[in-house]
């Protein structure tokens, strides 16, 4: 369950910065960068896709925008349904991309220091359009987004309660695990099912019904519902 907390506590950032404030030092952010993304990404003039797409211009941008890329099917979707790059959705993202964007190709298991997540995103921003305009306005303002608390996300979900609550989520999500053009939720483990639904409930995944979906389930029915699915086959 601790796994589940800190998973889960990755989408709760931490209060932003007042308007007009630096959110991160980008010359320590270049040297994160050099570290643990230039393997897959290049950013800059002159910088192409690799196994990641180019950077350049990321802030603002539509997820799996970038012409030429082989996107996997699961960015495609999220791009489609409108997730859009801002500093709160890359934020949660590089924090953990399977929490954001459930079947990603990108294998980083993410960066749980905030601060260095602010770096990194500091060094990011100036390859923007605009980075002057970064973070004070649209389309990579700052926002607050709620804390999650860690008495509640501990709450150990009831299968049976689950199996209950779940034939809302069967009408489009197939029990048996096939995915017939909407992704697959069985055998989930139970804190990336937490986290995904915690990031509809806070609007970072874009997809407006799981959004209402997400934002009438109680935090208990939440994580009864994890456990259900965790135990398909």
């Amino acid at each position: 369950m601790a796994a589940r907390t800190a998973l889960v506590l990755a989408l709760a950032l931490a209060a932003p910065p007042a308007a007009g404030e630096a959110f991160g030092d980008p010359e320590r952010g270049e040297e994160l960068f050099r570290r643990q993304c230039a393997s897959c990404h290049e950013v800059g003039e002159g910088a192409t896709n690799r196994v990641g797409p180019r950077l350049d211009g990321l802030f603002g941008r539509r997820a799996g925008a970038v012409e030429g890329f082989n996107y996997s099917r699961a960015m495609a979707r999220m791009g489609a349904d409108g997730l859009t790059w801002t500093f709160e959705t890359l934020d949660a993202y590089i924090a953990n991309p399977r929490a954001l964007v459930s079947g990603t190709r990108m294998s980083y298991r993410g960066m749980a220091d905030a601060a260095q997540r602010g770096d990194l995103l500091a060094y990011l921003r100036d390859f923007s359009d605009k980075p002057r305009d970064i973070p004070e306005a649209e389309p990579t303002a700052l926002k607050t987004v709620p804390d999650l608390d860690p008495a509640i996300l501990a709450i150990e979900g009831d299968p049976a309660f689950g199996e209950y609550l779940s034939s809302e989520c069967t009408t489009c999500h197939q029990r048996d695990g096939s995915d017939q053009g909407i992704p697959s939720i069985t055998g989930w483990p139970e804190e990336d099912f937490v986290a995904a639904m915690h990031a509809y409930k806070q609007k970072l995944r874009p997809h407006p019904v799981m959004q209402m979906m997400a934002g009438r389930l109680a935090n208990d029915e939440i994580a009864a519902l994890a456990a259900y699915f965790a135990t398909l086959e």
